[in-house]
Formats: C-alpha cells, sequence, structure tokens
C-alpha cells in the first residue's frame, strides 16, 4: 500500500501544503513604518535647517562657506534617509504577522519587501508633503541657470546702456522713454552744437549713446553730431572727439561683453549645481531603501525571536 510522503516542518514540500492563500504582506506594519519615517524625516530635515544646513550668512566672512553649508547638507541628507527609513523599516519589521511554518529564505525576502515598501510609501508621502518646498528648491536654481542663459545678451547690454544714459534721465520731457526721445533729438538738432549748453548737451549725448550701446554701433551721422557737440563743449579738435566715441563705445562693448560672461558663468554654475544636487538626492535614497530593508530584516527577526 502506497503512502502519502511525509513533510518536515519548514520545509519546502510543507510550506507549499500548508500556506494559506492571503497576502504575505503586512500592510498595517508597512504603513505604520511608513508614517514614523515620514514624521522622523520630516522632524530631522526642520532640524537641520535650525542648525544652519540650509543657508549661509549674508555678512562676508562670518560664518560656513557656501561649499562647506552644501556638504553639511548633503552629508546631513544622507544620515537623515539612514534613520528615518531605518526606524521605519524597523518598526515594520517588528509589527509585521509571523508567518508559520514558512522557509527561512522567504521570511528574509518578506521581510526586505517590507523594508522596500516603507522605503517607496514613505517617499511617496513625503514628495506630496514637500512638493512644493523641493520644486522650488531645485527648479529654481535650474530656472537661475536657464533665465541668466536666455536673457544675458538683453541684461547686460541695457545695464551699460543705462549707465551710459544715466544723465538722459532729467532730460525726458512729458516722461518720454530714451528710444522715443532719441528720436525727438534728431528732429531738432542743429548745425550750431555750441546752441545746447550744459546738462542738455549731456543728456542728448547720453541719449545717443545709449541708442547707439542698444543698436550695437553708432551711426556716422550719430558720430558727427556727437563729435561736434563734444568739440563745441569742451573745446578739442573734431578727431580727436571722434576718437572719444570711439573709446567710449568700444569700452561699453566690452563692459558689456564682460558682464555677458559673468552671466554665462553663474548660469553654468546654477546648472551644475542643480545637477550635483539632484545626484546626491537621488543617492541618498539609495542608501535610504537599503537602510530600511536591512533594518525590517533585523526587526522581522527580533519578531521571531519572541515566541
Amino acid at each position: 500500500m502506497e503512502t502519502s510522503p511525509s513533510y518536515a516542518a519548514g520545509s519546502p514540500a510543507s510550506i507549499g501544503k500548508r500556506e494559506s492563500f492571503g497576502s504575505a504582506v503586512s500592510w498595517g506594519a508597512v504603513l505604520a513604518g511608513a508614517f514614523v519615517a515620514t514624521a522622523t524625516y520630516l522632524m530631522l530635515l526642520v532640524a537641520g535647517a535650525g542648525l544652519g544646513l540650509a543657508s549661509s550668512s549674508p555678512w562676508s566672512g562670518d560664518g560656513a562657506s557656501a561649499k562647506a553649508i552644501g556638504i553639511g547638507a548633503i552629508v546631513w541628507l544622507v544620515v537623515i534617509q539612514i534613520i528615518s527609513a531605518g526606524l521605519g523599516g524597523y518598526i515594520a519589521g517588528r509589527l509585521r504577522t509571523k508567518w508559520v511554518d514558512v522557509h527561512s529564505d522567504e521570511v528574509f525576502f518578506r521581510d526586505t519587501a517590507h523594508g522596500f515598501l516603507v522605503w517607496a510609501l514613505g517617499a511617496t508621502v513625503s514628495a506630496f508633503l514637500m512638493t512644493a518646498g523641493a520644486s522650488s528648491a531645485i527648479s529654481g536654481v535650474a530656472n537661475v541657470g536657464a533665465s541668466a542663459a536666455s536673457g544675458v545678451g538683453t541684461a547686460a547690454t541695457s545695464a551699460v546702456a543705462a549707465g551710459a544714459a544715466s544723465s538722459a534721465g532729467s532730460g525726458n520731457a512729458g516722461g518720454m522713454s530714451s528710444s522715443t526721445q532719441y528720436f525727438t533729438d534728431m528732429l531738432f538738432r542743429s548745425d550750431r552744437p555750441d546752441a545746447t549748453q550744459g546738462d542738455a548737451a549731456k543728456a542728448e549725448v547720453g541719449r545717443i549713446v545709449a541708442a547707439s550701446i542698444a543698436r550695437g554701433n553708432v551711426t556716422p551721422e550719430d558720430k558727427t553730431y556727437v563729435a561736434r557737440v563734444i568739440s563745441a563743449q569742451t573745446g578739442v579738435d573734431q578727431p580727436t572727439a571722434e576718437k572719444r566715441i570711439d573709446d567710449a563705445i568700444n569700452g561699453a562693448k566690452q563692459a558689456a561683453n564682460q558682464a555677458k560672461q559673468k552671466a554665462l558663468e553663474a548660469a553654468d554654475a546654477a546648472r551644475k549645481a542643480a545637477a550635483g544636487f539632484a545626484l546626491w538626492a537621488f543617492i541618498s535614497m539609495l542608501i535610504g531603501a537599503f537602510s530600511s530593508t536591512y533594518a525590517a530584516t533585523r526587526g522581522g527577526r527580533t519578531r521571531d525571536a519572541w515566541q
């Protein structure tokens, strides 16, 4: 007579016969661990901001440098992930249901999966709670670079042009803009530049220079007229006045190029900072996932040890 095979407790064969059809996930333990991980994460994040890991002193030479602040923030971000995810994973491992007649390898896998679920759920909840702050912090840095790169030419030219036309503001009659006043001046240009005296002459020349910088060059008509005004006001000859105009325009263009270069450097630095922050945030999340899964297995073993 054929006898049915006997199964030892804990063997793969007995597991296949005795295991229930219910889910192997203890969602209550996972939710509890995820909420603990999220609360701990937010608490430590606020503590880090209170310790000055999120900002540097506005006073030159006072406090830590921006580079030191950045390194400290990255280290603290990793520490936060280790502590919060590890605590949440351990709680899930201790609170999950004890699996009876399940092979030790399967128990290890389930505990690891529970820890990973705790980390994933906690990260999702944290992302929803911190969407406004995190997105503004990351996208703001990136937008600084994009805005600086896209508007660098206009900003640099406008800055130099504004400096050249600083004396022209008081001469704008009726609240007209510099460009409008420039064309108005053209209508009243005289063959006797000495008729325009003092501040009025400086204002008119300032508007011409500003328009020339914005345009990228000075027209022959403008150059001749400005040289005559300078000659009449200063007593220098026409060639000397024209040389002064060329020197002034070249200096303004050089200043605009320098401003453009600095803006591009700032944009590139912002881009690198955003990329570096995103990379370290990714690494810290990986570390958090590992911490949560490891702590869950430790908590599960401790829970199973108490029979």
